[in-house]
């Protein structure tokens, strides 16, 4: 029997970065994308075109880059955002116009304030347009798994008609469980005329933590692509996760018997750490299949069966998705031909000055350290490397605390080719370096959320510090600082979000 390929439509681009505190930046955007190239998704969703300049330009570039996928746009069914789609899309190899309307009635009702009559035409009249507009359309009634189905039906057969040949049913809010969920599949199948010519998509949201069960439920019921995003990450609890999606398949044949993906599996690990380190969201250690504990074991008994038969605990080998048996370790007798190797192993392919950069830093964080690992690396490269323009920079640092003594803290700062100094108290080291750095740059943002975490483990550790501030119109910008001082790493951390605020980092997002 013919082995039949479930496409892998990823969207940790688009659905993805809306999860609040997970924008990219363009390039972080085209690095993500060329390795989503590497892992061989068939579909990349690149953004909402219309929604920002910056969502504009991430798609044109995606476009030009890319030669493997189909990349696609989000578009709301209307003119001004399929045009917008268009423009973007047009250097793609192969395009896709994804546009979407709500069907479901309290959507209709209160957002849309439209009558299903209505709601009908504008979906029909954008499929319309899109056709013209790219080589392919996909069409999505949001909120599809709260729609009366009949309505559903309905909207379908008229999509299919006007010209859609991919049909996605989201599950927007994470409302379904995965029998409901099959159920909604078959019955599209078996009641919307003219379904032989389209695809039946999936797009299932985490809120009941069903994301992932619904999305396999569709595919065994029928549907031939899976909308989800590498490490599950997306608006509110997130979308299915890829890896999750994919190695179901790939593990349980019995179950998903002669169904298969495109999917390049060794890719999978390196995808996961990108994403993480881009967007700063950190992966928890018991994730499945990504996590870092997914394939340890510490109990004995787990331990010794291992020893004895893999088989006996694990139902996938590491190797699989891309991990070694054994872990690279790098030191001050590392070499820079090593270093590079390992950077290009992690995902990041830096020009020569940026390997200069993060090289030079590896040797001092090296000297310090015994033995440097992966996570320092990545946050070498986060420090040094992946950085906005440097407005401010940080020159100097001075501070003390103690048990009976005021936390004080002195710094000075360069910007604008001068250098400023300034002192401060607080309640502790970091609040008293975060006050002398605001009375020297004459800054205040609102401190919204402040994270650090060691990297690695040992005396030694790397520290990583996340900083989230915001402006005086609402917009939020994170920052990221890594040093073996962890008053270092979040004074870093802080400029680095303030760099962002006054360079305007950040990317529009939708919903869907």
């Amino acid at each position: 029997m013919a082995i039949e390929t479930v496409k892998i439509f990823d969207t940790t681009l688009r659905d993805g970065e809306q999860a609040p505190g997970a924008s990219m930046s363009i390039q972080e955007k085209l690095e993500v994308a060329h390795q989503l190239e590497r892992l061989k998704v068939d579909v990349i969703e690149a953004g909402f075109p219309v929604s920002s300049p910056a969502q504009f330009d991430a798609v044109k570039r995606i476009c030009s880059e890319l030669t493997g996928p189909t990349i696609a746009g989000l578009a709301r069914a209307n003119s001004k955002d399929i045009d917008a789609a268009s423009e973007a899309l047009k250097d793609a190899n192969r395009s896709r116009i994804h546009t979407f309307i709500a069907t479901s009635p309290v959507h209709m009702e209160y957002k849309l304030r439209k009558k299903p009559a209505e709601v009908l035409e504008m979906a029909v009249k954008a499929v319309e347009y899109a056709k013209k507009c790219a080589d392919e359309v996909e069409f999505s009634p949001e909120d599809a798994c709260r729609t009366e189905l009949p309505f559903l039906f309905e909207i379908l057969e008229a999509v299919i008609e006007a010209g859609a040949t991919i049909l996605n049913i989201p599950d927007t809010v994470g409302y379904i469980v995965p029998h409901e969920y099959a159920s909604i599949i078959s019955g599209i199948r078996e009641n919307v005329k003219g379904i032989d010519k389209a695809v039946i998509s999936t797009h299932c949201h985490n809120d009941l933590g069903l994301a992932t069960a619904n999305s396999l439920a569709g595919v065994l019921s029928g549907a031939r692509q899976v909308e989800c995003t590498i490490n599950g990450i997306g608006e509110r609890a997130g979308n299915s996760a890829m890896e999750e999606i994919v190695m179901a398949i790939n593990t349980r044949p019995d179950c998903f018997e002669n169904i298969a993906t495109n999917i390049e599996k060794r890719e999978i690990s390196r995808a996961s750490r990108l994403v993480s380190n881009m967007t700063g969201f950190a992966i928890a250690p018991n994730k499945a299949i990504v996590g870092a504990n997914a394939f340890a074991h510490e109990s004995g008994i787990h331990v010794d069966g291992v020893l004895k038969n893999r088989e006996t605990y694990e139902i996938m080998t590491p190797e699989t998705i891309g991990l070694s048996g054994s872990r690279m370790v790098l030191g001050r007798h590392s070499g820079r031909h090593g270093f590079v190797d390992r950077c290009g192993q992690l995902g990041y392919n830096l020009s020569e000055d940026e390997i200069l950069m993060a090289y030079e830093r590896f040797l001092s964080i090296a000297d310090k350290k015994k033995e440097v690992f992966d996570e320092d690396i990545v946050a070498i490269i986060n420090d040094e490397v992946r950085h906005v323009e440097k407005i401010y920079e940080l020159d100097y640092l001075h501070v003390a605390s103690g048990t009976g003594t005021l936390p004080t803290a002195s710094v000075r700062m360069k910007f604008e080719g001068k250098t400023a100094q300034a002192a401060a108290c607080g309640d502790g080291p970091i609040d008293a370096a975060y006050q002398a750095i605001r009375e020297a740059i004459n800054e205040d943002p609102k401190l919204i959320s402040y994270n650090i975490r060691a990297v690695t483990g040992g005396k030694e550790a790397m520290g990583e510090a996340t900083v989230r501030i915001e402006n005086e119109h609402g917009r939020s910008f994170l920052g990221r600082g890594a040093s073996t001082d962890i008053v270092e790493a979040s004074a870093k951390a802080y400029i680095d979000a303030i760099n962002r605020m006054r360079t305007g980092a950040v990317t529009g997002q939708v919903k869907e």
